[in-house]
């Protein structure tokens, strides 16, 4: 099970989208659900879209986790 700081690979798409904005952008760059093709589910799970697109969770969810982090040090830096 891929787990990081904020999200894990058992989580849904729908409980991603809500830990922080630019969530939706990270699943765009990774092509998740970013055309009407490519449409995802918010109940599928971060692991089974993985699955379902040939992505690394392991790299998904470090990328996940590291822009709510870097979004955290911006607002405490201010």
């Amino acid at each position: 099970m891929a787990e990081g700081k904020f999200f894990t690979d058992s989580m849904t798409i729908a409980e991603a989208m809500a830990i922080h904005p630019r969530v939706a952008e990270v699943f765009a760059a990774f092509h998740l659900g970013g055309c009407a093709h490519c449409a995802i589910n918010e109940l599928e799970t971060l692991g089974q879209v993985c699955a379902g697109y040939g992505v690394d969770p392991d790299t998904l969810i470090e990328v996940l986790d590291e822009v709510v982090e870097r979004d955290q040090g911006e607002c405490a830096a201010e």
